[in-house]
């Protein structure tokens, strides 16, 4: 399946309803130029995952979401398969133990970064947003740069169709981002709820050039963080890297885009949707059984119709409490106590992981590959707006447990 158009919204994949209706909310905007659904798409709040929006002048801090920048680097690495095949489980417990993963939501190294020397930091302390275990935003994310977090961010090894090893991470903004997200968004009205009308800001409004600063910063801060981990896997298997591609979503771009015929220039708002010009490369992530891929957007009709973007991995088709089942945090009991059971066991997902030669540490069920759809189908309704550089099969995959408890909320 390609394109669908839904009341006037080009959908790619299989149509998810509440999706849709999620978009055509946010496109009933008066200052809403266009929008799309990537083949992943599913609902989000108050603008779906896989959507893309196209404004006149403005920005919508809940259209970019609560992890800004969140996004996608793979690296290659210069070493032989087969040395990393036959060592994949030492490997990966060194990754699992010097690498913070959810409940190491501290970096266990002092990590220091250019970034920090920014005047953008003024602005964000003015912002007076409290936060538990630091003095401000800033001391809060020192302390987070490096650590990858929970729910579906990881750090995964894979081979590609050469034999060469890659190492691919996906993980956003931290604590950072979800505070300065959480500001904005209340200051612009913000409503709880799925199927709330977007916050939008001008962007020449205080709030709008206060957003869009705080959200660059976010967005260099997410990508020092990916540098800094794969530059550390390198170093835990005492190699270098000698390629990479790096790409994020969860933001707002100014580009000039092509809407009606006409060439504008517009906000672009990708709520988990990769940026695909012609040319671009971009690395999307399947779930852990499953292919991911290093991709280039194509010149094509359907790419304008998309944005010129792409999906960013392969999109939910089970929520997480459907997978996992409900679970509460017991203070006393100093942990998480099951209230009901998901669809999903530990037996079916370790069965899955096994069967497709992955070597495993931590994950919890709401991210077993039976929550997800697979990517090269998902891929396949793109058709030829993407090109496919690499496709890389994991070996090895890396995520928060699944009783671990991140109080910064990715």
């Amino acid at each position: 399946m390609g394109c669908t158009m839904m009341e006037g919204v080009p959908v790619w994949g299989v149509p998810d309803a509440q999706a849709v209706r999620q978009i055509q909310t946010c496109l009933a905007d008066k200052d809403a130029a266009a929008g799309a659904l990537m083949g992943d798409h599913h609902v989000g709040y108050a603008m779906p995952i896989g959507g893309v929006v196209a404004y006149h002048g403005m920005v919508s801090p809940s259209g970019v979401g609560y992890d800004i920048a969140c996004g996608n680097k793979a690296v290659r690495l210069d070493l032989k398969a087969d040395d990393v095949k036959r060592g994949i489980g030492k490997i990966m417990d060194l990754i699992y133990r010097e690498i913070s993963f959810g409940v190491g939501r501290k970096n266990q190294e002092d990590v220091d970064h250019e970034l920090f020397d920014d005047e953008a930091w003024g602005l964000v302390d003015g912002l007076r947003i409290r936060v538990r275990g630091a003095q401000n935003l800033k001391e809060l994310a020192r302390k987070q740069l490096g650590t990858v977090g929970s729910g579906n961010h990881y750090v995964d090894l894979f081979v590609d169709e050469q034999d060469r090893v890659w190492c691919g991470v996906h993980f956003g903004s931290r604590g950072l981002g979800h505070r300065l997200a959480k500001f904005f968004v209340e200051k612009g009205g913000g409503t709880d709820g799925m199927h709330v009308a977007p916050v939008l800001f001008h962007e020449h409004s205080h709030l709008g050039e206060s957003y869009l600063r705080c959200m660059h910063l976010a967005g260099r801060y997410a990508y020092a963080g990916r540098d800094w981990v794969c530059q550390k896997v390198a170093r835990l298997l005492k190699t270098k890297i000698v390629e990479e591609v790096h790409n994020h979503h969860n933001f707002a771009w100014k580009e000039t885009q092509e809407i009606d015929g006409h060439e504008l220039e517009v906000w672009v708002v990708r709520k988990g949707a990769t940026p695909a010009f012609p040319g671009q490369r971009g690395f999307v992530g399947g779930s852990m059984g499953d292919i991911s891929v290093v991709l280039e957007g194509v010149e094509s009709e359907d790419g304008v119709k998309t944005l010129h973007s792409t999906v960013h991995g392969a999109g939910r088709v089970m929520s997480r409490t459907q997978a996992a089942g409900k679970k509460r945090w017991d203070k006393k009991a100093g942990g998480f106590v099951r209230k009901t059971e998901g669809q999903i066991t530990p037996a079916m997902m370790k069965a899955w992981v096994k069967k497709a030669g992955v070597e495993l540490r931590g994950a919890g069920t709401d991210e077993s590959p039976h929550c997800y759809k697979r990517l090269p189908e998902v891929l396949a309704a793109h058709g030829d707006t993407v090109r496919i550089v690499h496709t890389l099969t994991p070996i090895g995959v890396a995520m928060a447990g699944e009783d671990e408890l991140d109080p910064y909320k990715d």
